[in-house]
C-alpha cells in the first residue's frame, strides 16, 4: 500500500512559482512512475506531467514546468515557474506501478492518487 500526501499548494500571481512536493510513503517508491494532474472548477482531470525514465509533460505547461524525483526521499516534486491564471486547479499526485503506462492517455488508471493541494493564481 502506498500513500501520497501532496503539499506546496497556495495564492500567488501571475508570473510567480511554486513547487509542489507528494510525499509517498511505502519502501517500493522507486518502483513507481509518478505524475501529477491538475483539476480546475468545472472541468475534467488533466494530466500535467510524469517521471518514469525521464519527465514528459502536457503542451499547456511545456517549459515552465519540471517535475523531479528523490527516491531517497520518497518525493515527487513539481516546479511550476511563469504561473498563469489558467494554471489555477487542485494538483493531484499519481502513482504506477508500470513504468510504461501513459499518463496521459484518457484512459490512465493510477494504482494511487494524493488527495489534492489547491493552487491558485491571480492576475
Amino acid at each position: 500500500q502506498v500513500q501520497l500526501v501532496e503539499s506546496g499548494g497556495g495564492l500567488v500571481q501571475a508570473g510567480g512559482s511554486l513547487r509542489l512536493s507528494c510525499a509517498a510513503s511505502g519502501r517500493t517508491f522507486s518502483n513507481y512512475a509518478m505524475g501529477w494532474f491538475r483539476q480546475a472548477p468545472g472541468k475534467e482531470r488533466e494530466f500535467v506531467a510524469v517521471i518514469n525514465w525521464s519527465g514528459s509533460y502536457a503542451d499547456s505547461v511545456k517549459g515552465r514546468f519540471s517535475i523531479s524525483r528523490d527516491n531517497a526521499k520518497n518525493t515527487v516534486y513539481l516546479q511550476m515557474n511563469n504561473l498563469k491564471p489558467e494554471d489555477t486547479a487542485v494538483y493531484y499526485c499519481a502513482a504506477r506501478r508500470s513504468f510504461s503506462s501513459d499518463f496521459s492517455s484518457p484512459m490512465f488508471v493510477a494504482d494511487y492518487w494524493g488527495q489534492g493541494t489547491q493552487v491558485t493564481v491571480s492576475s
